[in-house]
């Protein structure tokens, strides 16, 4: 025998009721929902009349409309008549109360109960007409007390009368739920969502062999899908999760439905009318196959205020917790949760928001004498909150839940207000702000591996020759990273000098520039970073793509704002030690990542090696590097038929040089790497302290970008008469970095055939770490160092490295 709680929306729904039926064997009992809305409907209507409104007659008129639809949409003549005039009566009965009710101009909680169950009444008279069964009133059969609203059952009554009712029965019939009686006579109700409470009570009174849950959803959900679009069924529940999931804001099942059925033992059926196909969620006393996970699902409540008392008066005195839970009691105020400092100084509890207010009332007259007297010196009220909790059995058999939970929140600046966990270990329960609930589900979704893949949001900015290959790299390796690393990079931000654009779900990585021009909003990167921080996504990555100062200078709201970020854009590693300084702390105070490997070396792992040498608590002895690929790449194509100013062109339209390629004739480039890497060896070192030789006059780099292309071929006999004197000797021109003993100078230097920067062909560059440990034989890192394709890579990368935080 299996009994079954639907909810009944419309006819599109009723019709499936009996689709699922025609397929179930044995003997079933259907107990029914009010039609979708009608509940609110009489509800309004109700107050309405109150009120002295009399436009409740509208309302009362739109509900038999309602009902007509139904029947219409159900039935054919002469059998609509028949069930129209059936509901009619309930109908009819339900203008007199209104009546009534705006005649004396009051709506007690016992009229209330009378009207409200008038929705059930009338649905499962529609439906069992339509499935041709017979209609039980369960009003008659399930008594309570006179707590009108929510009244409580009286089981010892009930089930007799259940049993009396059903003996012998064989075939389907069909009950309203939500609707009871008193031991008067009188109509009361179980409760919001009591229907399911209704099924649960038969057929727990019955012993059947199953209760099936018909509902819109296809089970419960390991978090709320309009949050988390990760989210999916949860195949198995234990009775205790299921009631800790539903207590703590999973409106699957109505919380109360749960213990009836858990003390005969008997599995619940969470299904989907519209998907009757699914295999929904199933109930029972013993885990099934959840051995894999610690914890099966994520719940929340919105809407809480979190009130303390706080007072060394408090400590060590007995009864404080009583009288507050009494005082809250006696205002009929529901506590949700409760924190309590092991020094006994403070008591936290979470309630709904609209009561806070009394609350606070009732806890200050309560204490008045200790507050008089200092005892009790605090009492807060935090609105605009929210209360998150995990739920899930295997927690008490698994390490580090706790651990994990709290550090992965943390790391994403969320700020946890209050903490609640049960000796039992079901359940963890925390209070976060409100705006930072969507955050906070998601990081834990995901963080416990309730998302298969893992998601970083990118915000990026600059759209140029970098930032482009960047893009395109990742478009080329979405399939790829979600297939093989379970990794989803999702741009939820972007902006150039001109228009930015912000899409929570994501923007197509290779559509980027048809979607600036046209969806965009002007660009101002304060704005930028105003509204990145404001969206609050988890796991949010800045990526600077820039030469940008102004984008640099945003660097530490934005890790004051748990972001991580990805720099290709030098300026802020090489701006001032205190300002280098700052970020590094800031990042590591917020438990996020500042990666700039691309500063040096475009591609090459440079900066991640020398971290990797200092970390592991070796000692940078010296540094000598060619680290400007642009220069190598000039000095590598000089030759007789090549001039000096033609190689700098060429340059330049390979995509080596800065916008102005006089940034790398400078040096000022190769001072900023080799600060860089002098303040990751562990040195404080200002740019103002590295001494620069260059090789082309001052003169060259006063004036206009025009008029420096117009005076360079000037130089061009001068350096073709010395490459010919140095091709004499086999030597060849390197501009060479060096850091020794506190001491640092960029100079370009005369290098001799076998040494290691002799051979360095094209735009490569090489780094040669000397260490304690790499003493005698340094250490040689080499490799391709130039070019917009390989720092985006290196980008790219850094991007991989945070994911694996």
């Amino acid at each position: 025998m299996k009994f079954g709680g639907t909810s009944v929306g419309s006819a599109v729904n009723i019709r499936k009721v009996r689709e699922i039926l025609a397929e179930e064997p044995g003997d079933v009992v259907v107990v029914v929902s009010a039609l979708g809305g009608i509940t609110d409907q009489i509800l309004r209507a109700a107050r309405m009349a109150a009120a002295g409104d009399p436009l409740f007659r509208e309302e009362l008129t739109a509900i038999r409309e309602r009902h007509l639809e139904v029947t219409g949409a159900l039935f054919s003549m002469p059998e609509r008549t028949e069930v129209a005039q059936k509901a009619g009566a309930i109908l009819d009965e339900l203008d007199l109360v209104l009546t009534g009710i705006a005649l004396v101009g009051e709506l007690t909680p016992k009229t209330l109960d009378r009207i409200l169950g008038m929705g059930e009444r009338i649905s499962s008279g529609i439906i069992a007409s339509f499935l041709g069964a017979e209609l039980t009133d369960s009003a008659g059969l399930i008594v309570t007390d006179s707590q009108y609203g929510k009244a409580a059952v009286d089981f010892r009554e009930t089930n007799s009368r259940i049993r009396d009712a059903y003996e012998g029965f064989r075939g389907r019939r069909v009950m309203p739920g939500f609707i009871a009686r008193n031991s008067h006579g009188d109509f009361t109700t179980l409760g919001r969502g009591g229907s399911d409470y209704t099924a649960a009570i038969v057929a727990a009174a019955l012993r059947a062999d199953a209760l099936e849950i018909w509902t819109d959803v296809d089970g419960f959900m390991t978090a709320d899908p309009r949050v988390i679009s990760s989210a999916y069924t949860i195949p198995a529940l234990t009775y205790a999760e299921a009631m800790e999931l539903s207590n703590f804001g999973a409106k699957v099942v109505y919380p109360p439905t749960i213990l009836p059925v858990y003390k005969k033992d008997i599995p619940v059926h969470i299904l989907n009318t519209m998907n009757p196909k699914g295999p929904g969620t199933v109930i029972t006393r013993s885990p099934v196959n959840g051995r894999e996970r610690p914890i099966k699902g994520i719940s929340s409540i919105q809407g809480i205020a979190l009130l303390t008392i706080q007072g060394i008066g408090m400590v060590g005195v007995t009864g404080i917790a009583m009288r507050l839970f009494s005082a809250l009691a006696r205002e009929k105020i529901n506590i949700i949760l409760i924190s309590q400092a092991s020094s006994e100084n403070t008591i936290s509890i979470a309630i709904e928001e609209q009561k806070a207010t009394a609350a606070e009332s009732a806890i200050r007259e309560e204490f008045e004498r200790e507050i008089r007297h200092d005892q009790i010196n605090r009492v807060i009220v935090e609105t605009g909150l929210s209360i998150v909790a995990i739920v899930g059995e295997n927690m008490r058999q698994s390490t580090g839940v706790a651990g994990k939970l709290f550090s992965t929140i943390g790391r994403n600046g969320i700020n946890v207000i209050a903490i609640a966990q049960g000796a039992s270990e079901l359940n963890i329960s925390w209070v976060v702000r409100s705006e930072d609930l969507r955050k906070t589900l998601n990081v834990v979704h995901e963080s416990f591996f309730l998302s298969e893949n893992t998601v970083l949001n990118v915000f990026l900015a600059g759209t140029g020759l970098v930032g482009s290959h960047l893009l395109a790299q990742i478009a080329n390796q979405q399939e790829k990273l979600l297939r093989e690393s379970r990794l989803k990079i999702r741009l939820a931000g972007i902006t150039n000098t001109r228009q930015m654009l912000f899409n929570r779900e994501g923007i197509d990585p290779a559509g980027f520039r048809e979607a600036l021009p046209e969806k965009g909003e002007k660009a101002d990167i304060a704005a930028f970073v105003e509204k990145m921080t404001g969206m609050n996504l988890y796991n949010s990555v800045f990526v600077d793509c820039t030469s940008s100062e102004t984008v640099a200078s945003m660097y530490h709201r934005i890790l004051s704002g748990n972001i991580h970020i990805v720099a290709a854009n030098k300026t802020a590693a090489s701006s001032e030690y205190e300002n280098y300084l700052l970020l590094k702390r800031t990042a590591k105070q917020k438990g996020v990542k500042f990666l700039f490997e691309t500063n040096v070396g475009a591609g090459l792992p440079i900066i991640n090696t020398l971290n990797d040498l200092v970390n592991s608590g070796d000692k940078i002895i010296s540094i000598e590097a060619v680290m400007s690929g642009t220069l190598n790449f000039i000095f590598n194509t000089i030759s007789e038929e090549v001039p000096l100013s033609r190689t700098i062109r060429l340059a330049r339209d390979a995509g080596f040089t800065e916008p102005d390629p006089r940034v790398d004739l400078s040096g000022a480039d190769v001072v900023r790497k080799l600060l860089i890497l002098a303040r990751e060896s562990g040195y404080h070192l200002e740019k103002e302290e590295i001494r620069i030789i260059p090789f082309i006059p001052a003169e060259y780099f006063q004036g206009s970008r025009e008029e420096f292309w117009q005076k360079i071929p000037a130089l061009d006999p001068l350096f073709e008469e010395k490459r010919k004197i140095l091709a004499g000797g086999h030597k060849r021109w390197r501009f060479v970095a060096s850091f020794r003993e506190g001491q640092a100078r960029a100079e370009l230097r005369e290098i001799e055939q076998g040494h290691p920067f002799y051979d360095l062909e094209g735009s490569n560059n090489l780094i040669i770490y000397q260490t304690e440990r790499y003493n005698e034989f340094p250490m040689l890192i080499k490799g391709y160092g130039a070019g917009a394709a390989v720092t985006a890579a290196g980008v790219f990368a850094d991007l991989i490295r945070v994911s694996n935080i």
